[in-house]
């Protein structure tokens, strides 16, 4: 009675936390999500979803087959990219330039995962910071760029990973800490702490200060989150970063979050390849293992499809 569709139904509501997220993740209605779910425990003959609570969580039946969905979906996947390899061939390769300092934190293990499913790809890493990355993915130097700043070029392609919200860290002792938002205004008399890029490149100016047409009263630049972290801490100044690069400074109490703006600034990541190249095995697969590590990794991303 169990299906590998149900199997992933309830995986994709886990790492979603909510049926809305997990229809989105699995490109169905909500309503679709739901029949397909009392399908299931229609057939079972017991619920595996308590609707009770907010967000509705998994019964200990659920929690069963989706310790069942967690054995075998992993060995159908690695199944399946034996099949790919063994059709579209083992070699290639997969030159990498990242366009966000932060990307670090859930890159590495994806890409170490990566290597163990396709050892013969050769594979590099770059940190596109003081150069162009998309030209050069243009020319060959590269095969993909990983931005949030997409350019209008032709013969490349945006491929999303995921969405995520910018949202403003400040110290306990700042003025804006008891803000749950800030408008740009109250940023004019800050100093904003960002990493050493052009403002063209950063989204707290292109999507935020520039708009409203408000300049910080100072900038200082920092090479590191951690580093970031702890001037902010200090009330050295304030930082706009990923919502999800900020967790483990949360979780010690350092800093409080605003947002940017009542409905806040959201982002959408993407993997950047050339046009031809979008039905490259390995791409692909290098792309599914990133999404997956990133929605088991990352707290408060979306899903960008």
């Amino acid at each position: 009675m169990l299906e590998i569709r149900h199997l992933e139904t309830l995986t994709a509501i886990r790492e979603g936390g909510s049926l809305q997220e997990a229809a989105e993740r699995l490109h169905l209605t909500q309503s679709a999500l739901s029949h397909q779910l009392r399908d299931l425990e229609t057939r079972l003959g017991t619920p595996l979803l308590n609707r009770r609570t907010r967000p509705a969580r998994l019964t200990t039946a659920g929690l069963r087959v989706l310790a069942l969905a967690d054995e075998v979906l992993p060995r159908i996947r690695a199944t399946e990219r034996e099949l790919q390899r063994l059709a579209a061939g083992r070699t290639g390769r997969l030159h990498l330039a990242i366009d966000c300092h932060s990307c670090f934190q859930w890159l590495m293990p994806a890409l170490d995962a990566f290597r163990a499913q396709w050892p013969d790809v050769a594979l590099d890493l770059s940190a596109a910071f003081s150069f162009a990355p998309l030209p050069a993915l243009v020319r060959g130097d590269l095969d993909l760029v990983i931005t949030s700043d997409p350019q209008p070029l032709d013969a490349v392609e945006y491929l999303p990973l995921f969405k995520y919200e910018l949202v403003l860290a400040v110290s306990e002792s700042n003025p804006l800490a008891g803000n749950k938002f800030i408008m740009p205004d109250q940023l004019a008399d800050q100093t904003l702490i960002t990493y050493p890029v052009d403002k063209q490149r950063l989204d707290v100016f292109t999507a935020f200060l520039d708009p409203a047409d408000v300049e910080p009263a100072a900038i200082r630049k920092a090479e590191l989150t951690p580093i970031i972290a702890q001037l902010v801490a200090s009330n050295r100044g304030v930082a706009a970063l990923p919502n999800w690069a900020l967790t483990e400074y949360m979780n010690q109490g350092w800093l409080r979050l605003c947002r940017l703006g009542p409905q806040g600034v959201w982002r959408t990541l993407y993997a950047t390849v050339r046009s031809e190249d979008t039905d490259a095995s390995y791409i692909g697969e290098f792309l599914t293992l990133t999404r997956d590590v990133c929605f088991k990794t990352l707290n408060g991303i979306k899903s960008a499809k």
